[in-house]
């Protein structure tokens, strides 16, 4: 799934389940390294967690809101607060781990 400024709010703000966020973009090794590890992640999640993208070059203003430095960054949003971050690449283990606390 892929979030923007147009459904960020329903999507991940105001969505019942957990919501990882992977902001990202294209040009960025690191973030393409990091993309199936996450798919495996999610897979192994299960279905009520929620995992999208944001391509920070299309949606700065949300890098900026949510204070994205570097890329790739995940961060993990419950009842519509950010609940944990993990910055570079991560293993499927930490991603998971980060459900968990």
């Amino acid at each position: 799934m892929h979030f923007d400024k147009d459904n960020f709010e329903k999507e991940v703000l105001l969505s019942s389940h957990p919501v990882i966020v992977d902001f990202w973009a294209p040009w960025c090794a690191p973030c393409r390294m990091l993309a199936p590890i996450l798919e495996e992640a999610a897979a192994e999640a299960g279905p009520n967690v929620i995992v999208g993208k944001v391509n920070i070059d299309e949606e700065m203003d949300l890098a900026s809101r949510y204070s994205v430095m570097s890329i790739p960054t995940i961060v993990l949003f419950r009842s519509g607060k950010e609940a944990a971050r993990l910055v570079g690449v991560q293993t499927k283990e930490d991603i998971l781990h980060m459900l968990e606390d």
